[in-house]
């Protein structure tokens, strides 16, 4: 009998995704080196290699491409029976796979996470930062329990409910003549120095439709994968970007870089959270979307910057 357990299962799943190990213990709550242990133990069971090592890059084996699927479908099965199991306790307790989009999480989780920790100490809760497809597929197939994103989304198997509105700026070279006497019209020529993000992006496809008047010349030559990483090309003289509302705060304080204010009515993106429509977490994202509903608005605005 072979006896693999559940956790070797669910670090299989989290290697399998992430094919790096410190992202995988990081993603499955442990230490780097319990993580590879557990790994080892179970290829030791299998009796094969299910990761090809190589330097800092990591494969799948034939093997592991094979039961893949079907560990994805026991831990999913195994989730559902703790999930009719607690119906009638407590709301979030045990594991809770979120998913968020990256111009979302590292600026909502540092605030919710400490809520999350106060209010249900007994969650477990595991993150995954990827674009909007990525999330809506994972959901759809059991692999997350719920994720934040931008509206719409279209995804009829989905239940949705509004988090907050997150207003759009422009973040741009601070000594830039063109942007000297802020609000900024969206159909501004100044706005053809827009960079997005690449392709996949949810933000790339709102910047576009919000400057629909207005081509992008510096699209063909930049595609970054972080807003971060186009703020730096911003500082240094590169270009404009568009910046949600609640990364604009600490983006002001960056050195060579002004946030401006668009023309009223702001543009904005509602962030929502999502989850399967026949999901029976249903209660736990209710009570998820509540607490972050119940962030103090301050946390997220912009307050202070230049109008």
């Amino acid at each position: 009998m072979v006896g693999l357990t559940v956790r070797q299962m669910q670090y299989f799943e989290a290697l399998a995704q992430t094919l790096h190990f410190g992202r995988a213990a990081k993603l499955a709550g442990v230490s780097q080196p319990a993580l590879s242990a557990q790994i080892a133990e179970m290829e030791q069971r299998l009796n094969c290699r299910l990761f090809e090592r190589g330097g800092k890059t990591v494969r799948l084996t034939e093997e592991a491409l094979a039961i893949l699927p079907r560990i994805e479908r026991i831990l999913r099965d195994i989730s559902e029976v703790e999930t009719t199991a607690r119906r009638g306790r407590p709301a979030m307790e045990g594991r809770f796979r979120l998913g968020i989009i990256p111009t979302v999480a590292p600026y909502l989780l540092p605030h919710v996470l400490p809520e999350l920790k106060r209010h249900f100490p007994s969650l477990q809760l595991e993150l995954r930062e990827a674009v909007t497809a990525s999330l809506v597929e994972d959901t759809a197939t059991g692999r997350l329990d719920a994720f934040i994103a931008a509206l719409p989304l279209d995804q009829p198997g989905l239940v949705t409910e509004e988090l907050f509105a997150d207003r759009f700026f422009l973040a741009v070279p601070s000594g830039d003549p063109a942007f000297a006497s802020p609000p900024v019209p969206p159909e501004s020529p100044a706005l053809e120095r827009l960079m997005l993000l690449e392709e996949g992006h949810c933000l790339r496809e709102q910047a576009l439709a919000l400057c629909g008047s207005v081509r992008p010349v510096a699209m063909a030559s930049y595609g970054a994968t972080s807003l971060t990483t186009l703020l730096q090309m911003v500082a240094h003289g590169l270009g404009v970007t568009l910046i949600p509302e609640m990364a604009a705060k600490p983006a002001s304080a960056m050195p060579d870089l002004k946030i401006v204010p668009f023309q009223e009515p702001m543009p904005q993106r509602t962030i929502c959270l999502a989850w399967r429509r026949n999901k029976v977490r249903h209660d736990e994202c209710v009570e998820l979307a509540k607490i972050i509903r119940g962030l103090d608005g301050a946390v997220l605005g912009c307050e202070g910057l230049a109008h």
